[in-house]
Parts: C-alpha cells; sequence; structure tokens
C-alpha cells in the first residue's frame, strides 16, 4: 500500500489483486447460500472504495484494521438492503488479514469509541449506537426506546454533529 501511495503502479495492482483473493473468502463466508453469489460484487464494490479512500489511509496504523473495517461496511449494508425486515446476526470476525496487533487496535478503538460516545447525553449516545454502530434501522430504534422516527433521525444527526464539532478535527 505504501509502495502504492508513492505512485507505484505495479504495487497498486499486486495489492489489488491479492486483496480481491482475501476479499472474496471474507465475503464468501459470512454469506449464505442464496446470498453467495453476490460476493464478487461485494469484492468490487470493496476494491473501489478502497481505491477512492485510499488517500485516507494512515500509514501509522495497521492496513489490515483499515481495509476490514471498509469491507465489514460495505457488508453490512449489503445485508441491510438484502434482508429488511429480517433479523441477521453480523459477527465481528478479526481473521481477516488480522493479528495481535490489529484485535489491539480493535479494542482500543472500542474504548476510544466509547469515551466519544460518554460525552454526549445518553439518550443520544444510546440512539448512536443502535443505529450506527449495532445496525438498528431508525423505526427499530424508534420501536425500542418509545421515540418517534423523526425524533430518532434529528438525535442521531445533531449527537453526530456534536462528535464531528469535538473530535473531527482530530483525526
Amino acid at each position: 500500500m505504501l509502495a502504492s501511495l508513492d505512485g507505484d503502479a505495479a504495487a497498486y495492482r499486486s495489492l489489488l489483486t491479492e486483496l480481491a483473493g482475501h476479499l472474496r473468502r471474507y465475503f464468501k463466508r459470512r454469506l449464505t447460500a442464496d446470498l453467495a453469489l453476490h460476493a464478487e460484487d461485494l469484492v468490487q464494490e470493496t476494491l473501489l472504495a478502497i481505491h477512492t479512500r485510499r488517500s485516507t489511509y494512515d500509514p501509522n496504523r495497521p492496513f489490515a484494521s483499515w481495509v476490514y473495517a471498509i469491507a465489514r461496511y460495505k457488508l453490512v449494508d449489503f445485508l441491510r438492503r438484502a434482508n429488511r425486515g429480517r433479523h441477521v446476526p453480523i459477527d465481528d470476525v478479526a481473521d481477516f488479514l488480522s493479528s495481535e496487533a490489529d484485535s489491539a487496535l480493535s479494542a482500543s478503538h472500542q474504548t476510544e469509541l466509547e469515551a466519544m460516545l460518554g460525552t454526549l447525553p445518553e439518550r443520544t449516545s444510546g440512539l448512536i449506537r443502535r443505529v450506527k454502530i449495532e445496525g438498528q434501522s431508525v423505526a427499530e430504534a424508534a420501536a425500542a426506546t418509545g421515540l418517534s422516527e423523526t425524533n430518532v433521525k434529528v438525535t442521531v444527526h445533531r449527537g453526530l454533529k456534536a462528535l464531528l464539532a469535538r473530535f473531527g478535527d482530530k483525526q
């Protein structure tokens, strides 16, 4: 990745080829038989996201964690679209290009996330957890909390805006 960021086209082709194999296995292991035919689409979407967001990669952080996060978001987005109305458990899997350092980083990120959410009112942080982290729909979060869908949307939006204002420049 570092060589490709420095303009090495051959290194970039090699990186994408290598990642495609890992991503293909990653998605096939996580998709049910009826959805497995979409694995290749997810690989391509993820590679495209990696390509368009490569400038956001921080070389001081593990590459695997960065790739894993993009792949997981693509998978979650796909499963939400494919399974509207059905509950599909999505387990955190640390075996994708993993190492002990990546696991420690994940724990570190979780601690950092909890600290950031702790700066918000409890209702706001709870709704952000439900909708943005756990993947509940706005309707599900509204039903679980007794709030209107509009109230959930506004609270989540304002909470994220507050977090961005507070922590956005510290990346």
